[in-house]
């Protein structure tokens, strides 16, 4: 039986400029000479109790795969799965809430298909446009760059701690409200600065998703554990080895190509394969636009994170 990438080569469709063959965030299929269009979609069930924090939640996070790509979306179509007996406030909560993120994203919601589950699952199908000479790519990193982080890291063990009744309610306040936030920002910034490689941190958590990048980009990345911005919370949840079960088959299936120094505990080396929703966008920069970029973050008060560069070699290091 032939693998489906192997069905849809992009030789055999040479608009397909980003496809299944790249372990990118979203597909682009070139418009013209100036304009790709990117194409994502991304669902899940519940991670917080509210219903309308869970569709701004769900909308941010899917609007972040045309974001991670260098684009800018533009149209979104709701998918949702909720139960037959889920009251119908409920229901429209979700929908509200992912309704008002897309609008402030500057993004039309413009239908969708909502079936029945056991189980509510919510999310968009989003669409964007990207300049093909200017797409970021987890292929774009090189020696030399620096790297960015737009989101703290430690949703995942947050979540996990709300489910099982642990969660101290600031701390869940604080998930919340990063969750919620746009990577528009960050995007804006790497398009203003030539940013040519990065991606979004979601359910293979920091560690996973940077492998991805440094190997597609043939390069190796080292992090400053002292430098990656963690939620105050996470750190104790991570103590008492509360996460979910996304974050130990990161750690299982990614951790071989992982180099940690002998300081750092198990528990902190867990928050870095952690799975995340609606993460920040990890970005390579080329040294000579670091500070420039930075200076212009502050100004427009968007967070970024210096975190770490990348290197000659493969896999990751991890220092104290």
């Amino acid at each position: 039986m032939r693998p489906i990438e192997e069905i849809f080569q992009s030789t055999d469709f040479p608009d397909l400029l980003v496809g299944l063959g790249e372990p990118d965030d979203a597909a682009v299929w070139r418009l013209d000479e100036d304009r790709a269009l990117v194409v994502t979609t991304d669902f899940f069930t519940p991670v917080v109790d509210d219903a309308y924090d869970y569709g701004a939640i769900a909308a941010a996070n899917s609007l972040s795969d045309i974001y991670a790509m260098g684009g800018k979306p533009f149209l979104a179509l709701n998918v949702a799965a909720l139960p037959p007996d889920l009251p119908a406030e409920i229901s429209g909560e979700i929908l509200r809430g992912g309704a008002e993120k897309a609008r402030q994203a500057g993004v039309v919601v413009g239908g969708g298909h909502t079936i029945q589950d056991k189980e509510p699952k919510y999310g968009l199908i989003a669409l964007g446009f990207v300049d093909p000479a200017k797409m970021i790519t987890k292929a774009g990193a090189q020696i030399g760059d620096k790297l960015l982080l737009s989101k703290p890291l430690g949703f995942g063990t947050t979540t996990t701690a709300l489910k099982n009744g642990k969660a101290d309610p600031s701390d869940v306040a604080e998930a919340v409200e990063w969750m919620q936030r746009l990577n528009k920002g960050a995007a804006d910034l790497a398009r203003e600065f030539a940013v040519r490689g990065g991606t979004d941190i979601t359910g293979f958590g920091f560690l996973g998703h940077a492998y991805e990048m440094a190997s597609a980009s043939g390069v190796g990345l080292r992090f400053s554990y002292g430098k990656i911005p963690i939620l105050a919370g996470a750190r104790r949840y991570a103590q008492e080895w509360i996460f979910p079960g996304g974050s130990t088959d990161n750690r299982a299936f990614f951790g071989s190509h992982v180099k940690f120094d002998s300081q750092i505990d198990e528990p902190s080396q867990m928050l870095l394969f952690d799975a995340q929703t609606s993460g920040g966008l990890l970005l390579s920069v080329a040294p000579e636009n670091l500070e420039p970029m930075l200076a212009r973050a502050s100004e427009t008060e968007e967070t970024l994170w210096q975190v770490g560069e990348v290197v000659a070699g493969e896999g990751i290091e991890v220092t104290n």
